[in-house]
């Protein structure tokens, strides 16, 4: 008897969610919907609770058949990991910042040096003392006042990516406030006395709010915004130059940034530029001028110099880089004599600098394909610049650029502990043409003893939403896959921003299905190429990546052997009809509005819970977090139990709830990194591959 097989003996029964009658309403036609009990938003119903408990117990069970293979995967997991590490340091007002882990330490200490490296350090936030208390725990962003006196962080304790807010006294060691609850950002005034911060909708979690608060004044906050449409989120933030506090409200086709000079708390912010339907910019503020990311008449932006105090007179403002077609601009940062710019050609980033005093320049970049982006640059009087560059077979590396020599000098490069040698990997950037004649760029990464001869098992993975561009970058964990033989592609599919906006907006609402159609043909190209095995392919992906595997696994299944589909945003059709569902109203301009046609039968048709059907699907693990607040549990709960109902084989199907987490899974790196040999060890079973 095969171990499958023998496996199987052992089994408890699959979980069975009872079917219950459920009708959803909508304006463009009502729906069964058997399996809606599954939703708790309060997360306590013993039976929707007990469901997930099962679920999590036949899981185990059928692990239980490959625990050494998990363990094993976990041992050569934190085996690459250095234990003892420390983030290349940032100097601000004095003071050098970093991040250090402790040997066995799950949680970064956060800390800082006065002005130098040998002075005594200070711990600002020790992750690990903090943690203790809570099953999940995760540090969100922290500033200390201008003064270096006080300290502001965020914390959140469930999961849900709701941060309590808390102030210290860095002397003293004493908390100055109570926590203030459901804050998504803040951003200190130049008094040291006072703070703005955005405040989450309790119900909708859309951050709608800016507040004030003066510490010690023991009165209501005061609001200074509040945003009344529902499909913008409301951000603060300090400039990096200090001098202005701005509200940033955006959506998907709009923004707008209201600003107010940092040192003048208790003033009233005024508009940048009001908001337009199809404009999108963002700033960044140095000396006396602003510099202007925007897509007005230029859907790969361009660069725009406007002086302090002209903010709304177009006629002041000036162009430093101009559009094309070719370049996207994806980000920049702003200094007092040089601008940097992160931008994008032909699916590959790069860093342009841009001195007030000469002729452009790009950082130079060693691999194709590679990813480079602009890091932590606190002081705009710098004449260097701190910059991120990775690859599929270079770990994470931060530079330091001085501007006026060009000499790169490498303040860090992750350590990757064990054997690892970068030799002994290749990467490449390949084509695969789409059913509609479009080319898909793929990232490849596999061992150099690898041959082209259609026998090597294929980890795929994919996301392509929201403008998200799936960069290709290091990771140690993959190499778990790389050694026992798997290649691992990351397929650039339509709906990220690779190859600049036109190629995320062929990938949402009326043209969503582009996304899936190139994922698949990235698939069949592989095999075509002799990349990959056929009947050895694997698909991940993760939220929106969980959605296209979801439709994946409807519209191909035969092509994959197995899939692994984390926090999966797969019934599309319920969750955008229920704006009392958190963030919904935000992604109208995503997916479209089902209450509306085309929207409602575009989106019906591919949404992976509607279209689950009396067929044979691969092996699967689906993950989620009881506490998610972006893709709610249910949804995956659901989808699992229609697939348990109507599938017609008996492939793995494996369904994992980590019930004290959320979105990002558990908090910790070793924790995560439990879950990450869980998830490679299912694939790594199913090709048979023990050693």
């Amino acid at each position: 008897m095969n171990q499958r097989a023998d496996r199987a003996r052992v089994l408890p029964p699959e979980p069975v969610a009872g079917q219950r009658p459920f009708t959803v309403v909508s304006p463009q036609g009502n729906r069964e919907d058997p399996w809606f009990w599954l939703r708790d938003d309060a997360c306590r119903d013993p039976e929707v609770l007990a469901y997930l408990a099962a679920e999590n117990d036949y899981c185990e069970a059928w692990e239980a058949g490959y625990a050494l293979l998990v363990e094993r995967v976990y041992d050569e997991l934190v085996g690459r990991v250095k234990q003892e590490d420390q983030s290349a340091p940032v100097l601000e007002r004095g003071y050098w910042y970093y991040a250090r882990f402790e040997k066995g330490g799950e949680h970064p200490v956060h800390a800082r040096r006065k002005g130098s490296m040998s002075a005594p350090e200070e711990i600002l936030l020790d992750g690990n003392a903090m943690a203790a208390p809570h099953d999940y725990f995760e540090i969100g962003d922290y500033a200390v006042s201008d003064d270096n006196r006080l300290l502001a962080w965020m914390e959140d304790t469930v999961g849900r990516r709701q941060f309590v807010l808390r102030v210290r006294d860095l002397a003293s060691g004493a908390l100055l406030a109570d926590g203030i609850e459901r804050v998504s950002g803040f951003a200190w005034a130049a008094d040291n006395r006072h703070l703005f911060y955005s405040e989450n909708h309790p119900e909708t979690l859309l951050s709608w709010r800016v507040r004030r608060h003066q510490l010690g004044a023991g009165t209501p906050d005061e609001v200074v915004y509040e945003e009344q449409d529902e499909s913008f989120y409301a951000d603060v933030e300090r400039s990096r130059s200090g001098a202005f506090v701005g509200i940033h409200l955006h959506s998907t086709e709009a923004s707008e940034t209201r600003i107010l000079a940092a040192d003048d708390p208790a003033g009233e912010f005024r508009v940048f530029q009001p908001r337009e339907r199809g404009h999108l910019y963002t700033l960044d503020h140095a000396g006396d001028r602003w510099v202007m990311r925007s897509n007005r008449g230029a859907p790969n932006y361009r660069l725009l110099s406007v002086p302090v105090g002209r903010e709304q007179d177009s006629a002041a403002w000036s162009e430093l880089l101009a559009h094309d077609e070719q370049r996207f601009i994806e980000d920049f940062l702003a200094f007092d004599g040089f601008v940097a710019v992160e931008e994008r050609c032909a699916g590959e980033s790069r860093i342009r600098v841009m001195p007030r005093d000469r002729e452009d320049f790009h950082l130079p970049a060693a691999e194709t394909p590679s990813t480079a982006w602009l890091g932590d640059n606190p002081e705009v009087n710098a004449r260097a610049l701190r910059y991120h560059y990775t690859s599929l077979v270079t770990p994470r590396s931060v530079y330091r650029a001085d501007i006026d020599s060009g000499r790169r000098v490498l303040l860090k490069r992750q350590a990757v502990m064990g054997d690892f040698q970068p030799d002994n990997y290749r990467s490449e950037r390949c084509w695969a043409p789409a059913r509609d004649g479009e080319r898909i760029p793929v990232s490849l990464v596999y061992r150099k003893d690898f041959r082209r001869n259609g026998t090597a098992p294929l980890y795929q993975y994919g996301y392509g939403a929201y403008g998200l561009s799936e960069d290709p970058v290091f990771s140690a964990n993959r190499l778990s896959l790389l050694d026992r033989g798997f290649v691992f592609a990351i397929a650039h599919v339509r709906g990220g921003q690779e190859m600049g906006r036109r190629w995320y907006d062929e990938g949402r609402l009326l043209h969503k299905m582009n996304s899936f159609h190139d994922f698949i043909d990235v698939t069949r190209f592989l095999v075509a190429e002799g990349y990959a095995a056929p009947g050895a392919i694997y698909a991940a992906g993760g939220s929106a990546g969980g959605l296209l595997v979801g439709v994946v696994a409807n519209k191909a299944p035969a092509l994959y052997a197995g899939m692994v589909a984390a926090v999966p945003f797969v019934d599309v059709v319920n969750t955008m009809l229920d704006e009392t569902i958190p963030l919904t109203t935000n992604e109208f301009d995503e997916w479209g509005d089902p209450r509306l046609q085309p929207w409602y039968d575009y989106m019906l048709s591919y949404s992976p819970y509607d279209n689950v059907a009396a067929r044979e699907y691969p092996a699967m693990l689906v993950t989620t977090g009881l506490h998610d607040s972006q893709v709610q549990y249910w949804e995956p709960a659901k989808w699992v139990a229609r697939l348990r109902a109507m599938r017609v084989n008996d492939a793995p199907l494996l369904f994992r709830t980590t019930m004290a987490a959320g979105h990002g899974g558990r908090s910790g790196r070793f924790e995560a990194l439990r879950e990450t040999a869980r998830d490679y060890a299912f694939i790594i079973d199913l090709q048979g591959a023990t050693a």
